[in-house]
């Protein structure tokens, strides 16, 4: 092996989802196995195509596909019940195949925990980026308070499902989520209905997910502050997502309304309430966004050479100088092309050939960052594919571990 490939292999430490993608590329004779505690290298022959955790494929690997009887099988340790398997197409059906599972939102809470969650969203939108998953626009039927969102989506071997989302930015004064919804899974075979979820954890934590996983291929290896802003249901799952990412020295939290903001620092001690935006932007090498403000919260002026920056939401959360000055990345180009709420605000009207999208940079990561200098922005928007690859993981977790309910359909 050369020097070269060598060293963008160990370049690579800071963001090992795109190892997969780097051994196709430059043909390596290694390989690479994935787990979820992390990666490790064997000597060995060219290792296939790689799958991410949850995927068809992974599942007939971890389980056998056709095999008979009775078969058990651990997700993290855990002691799982035994599952029937069908002896003609692989699949897993709940005993009775007009039974649905029914999953309330603290059983998903207990479901998306730990790395394989990150791995699946690198997954899904590589498999976008490069053309083999299907992601409709979002679209929404609009009221006085809000909107109601429906978001379809395939992931081949993985997943065919539909979120559909209520959006009512006013609860929070009611003490009510904003978000509010349900996820459909189905057999991408035979268009069955799987499992019924509630959509509101899995928003939350695929949406922290994804920007985890921008902050680990995107910011600098030395970044040591943190600045989150916001302290909504998005800030708590940022905090829990990004803030291992790096080893962050200092983590700040600002808010609009301060008393949330202290509210939710008592639940996180590392974390220091800072009285504006503004200060708490100032000399971050990190700044995620969580706010679904109209208007910018963040100005160019305020951020140091070499930050990342994350704004999630199709709002107006960063101001023009920021925008034209930054690097942008996004999850697919329609964040570009598309109208709020299925685009982004503050990037309608570019050019889409100006923006990068994240699976493109988990296959090449020579498309991330280019300086040390350079400020690198994703701006998220959501996409189907990344609830599709939640739900299969929570629907597959959920049978494994004996969760939830079931009704007769």
């Amino acid at each position: 092996m050369t020097d070269k490939p060598r060293r963008r292999v160990d370049a690579l430490r800071d963001h090992p989802w795109a190892l997969g993608a780097l051994y196709h590329d430059l043909e390596l004779k290694l390989r690479l196995i994935e787990t979820i505690e992390g990666w490790r290298e064997v000597r060995g022959p060219m290792w296939p195509k790689p799958t991410f955790i949850g995927s068809r494929i992974d599942r007939e690997r971890r389980c056998g596909r056709g095999s008979a009887g009775l078969r058990s099988t651990k997700i993290s340790g855990a002691t799982s019940p035994p599952v029937r398997r069908t002896t003609v197409t692989g699949r897993e059906p709940i005993g009775d195949e007009e039974q649905v599972l029914l999953l309330s939102g603290a059983e998903v809470e207990s479901l998306l925990v730990g790395s394989a969650l990150v791995e699946a969203m690198a997954g899904a939108l590589r498999s976008y980026s490069a053309g083999s998953a299907v992601a409709p626009p979002r679209v929404a039927a609009s009221t006085s308070g809000g909107l109601l969102a429906a978001m379809p989506a395939y992931l081949p071997g993985v997943a065919l499902s539909t979120k559909l989302i209520s959006i009512f930015p006013g609860n929070h004064e009611l003490g009510r989520a904003s978000h509010q919804g349900v996820v459909a899974l189905f057999d991408d075979e035979d268009g069955r209905l799987l499992c019924l979820m509630n959509a509101e954890p899995i928003t939350g934590r695929r949406t922290s997910a994804v920007s985890a996983l921008s902050v680990a291929l995107l910011s600098r290896a030395e970044s040591r502050i943190l600045a989150i802003l916001g302290a909504g249901v998005q800030a708590r799952t940022h905090l829990d997502a990004v803030a291992p990412i790096r080893e962050f020295t200092e983590i700040r939290l600002a808010a609009r309304h301060p008393d949330r903001a202290e509210s939710l620092a008592a639940e996180y001690p590392r974390c220091r309430v800072m009285p504006t935006f503004e200060a708490a932007v100032t000399m971050a090498d990190v700044v995620v966004c969580c706010t679904g403000a109209d208007s910018p919260i963040v100005k160019h002026q305020w951020l140091s050479p070499g930050c990342h920056v994350v704004s999630v939401g199709t709002g107006a959360e960063l101001d023009a100088d920021t925008i034209a000055a930054g690097r942008i990345f996004v999850e697919w180009r329609g964040a570009v092309t598309s109208p709020p709420p299925a685009g982004a605000k503050e990037l309608h009207g570019r050019d889409p050939l100006s923006v990068t999208e994240l699976g493109e940079v988990i296959a090449d990561p020579q498309r991330g960052r280019t300086a040390a200098e350079q400020i690198t922005v994703f701006k998220s928007t959501g996409l189907g594919v990344e609830d599709a690859a939640a739900a299969r993981l929570v629907y597959d977790a959920a049978r494994l571990k004996g969760v939830g309910s079931t009704c007769r359909w």
